[in-house]
């Protein structure tokens, strides 16, 4: 768990400082540093450009990640909103939008996501609007789930019982008790939201070919594997492996904090 802190602590901070520090022009390219293996003055290398190998990662992580956050918290807003209408309504409504959420959910996400990208120049927008129309179901399941189970709690039972209306009992009694199920969530969806972004980008869909991106970053490595150049490809691959291994680990071990019963259930 140290180790993944540790991980997602220093990713933070190469996002957070290496932009300001580096002005990264993204349409530089220096042909006599082309192709140059890991050293000293290029840690990772360069590509097949002249371009930075490790300076790249950082700015396409950080392109990456702003996007990935973007369409999780759009995918929390439609599936929270959609899960929270089903588990309070009940009957008609819930079997209603139940049955939508499964429709969804049988569609294969990534040919729907390539279907509405495909509609719209490659761009940031373009990917958040793909994952956050694809990815919402989940988030759908787990609201309904909770709020299905917080309904017959004692608590909830009086404030009915005491005349409270449906909109103060949502606001005043459930979703308390939602945010955090809410927000681990939208940490889980995160490296999701990024691995689709990554093969957007990487099937040219995605973002710009000229935005050091991760996706792009490993589509124009691809094109140097032949020469020997695995860096190219290498590298941003990491990057997206490392994160997303730190955010399961930590994401686990805040599920276990949420739900102790389950954890001892397990145990067992």
């Amino acid at each position: 768990m140290r180790t993944a802190a540790f991980v997602l602590v220093a990713l933070g901070l190469a996002v957070l400082l290496v932009p300001p520090i580096f002005q990264l022009d993204q349409q530089l390219v220096d042909l006599r540093a082309a192709g140059l293996p890991p050293s000293p003055a290029h840690p990772l290398g360069t590509d097949e450009v002249g371009r930075d190998v490790l300076l790249r990662c950082v700015y396409g992580l950080r392109v990456s990640f702003l996007v990935g956050l973007v369409a999780a918290l759009v995918s929390m807003v439609i599936g929270g909103t959609l899960g929270l209408a089903a588990g309070s309504a009940g009957g008609l409504v819930d079997r209603l939008l139940m049955r939508v959420v499964d429709g969804f959910s049988s569609l294969p996400h990534l040919l729907l996501g390539i279907f509405i990208v495909a509609m719209f120049a490659p761009s940031p927008v373009a990917v958040v609007v793909s994952v956050g129309i694809t990815h919402w179901t989940s988030a759908a399941r787990i609201v309904r789930s909770e709020v299905l189970s917080l309904r017959g709690r004692p608590f909830v039972e009086a404030a009915i019982s005491g005349g409270a209306s449906r909109s103060r009992v949502i606001y005043r009694h459930l979703l308390p008790h939602l945010v955090p199920h809410l927000l681990l969530a939208m940490v889980l969806m995160v490296p999701h939201a990024i691995w689709h972004e990554t093969a957007l980008s990487f099937l040219g869909l995605g973002l710009p070919p000229h935005l050091a991106s991760l996706g792009n970053m490993i589509n124009d490595g691809q094109r140097s594997l032949l020469a020997g150049n695995w860096w190219s490809s290498l590298a941003p691959g990491l990057f997206i492996l490392a994160p997303t291994l730190a955010v399961s680990v930590l994401s686990q071990r805040w599920r276990d904090r949420l739900n102790p019963r389950m954890r001892s259930e397990l145990a067992l």
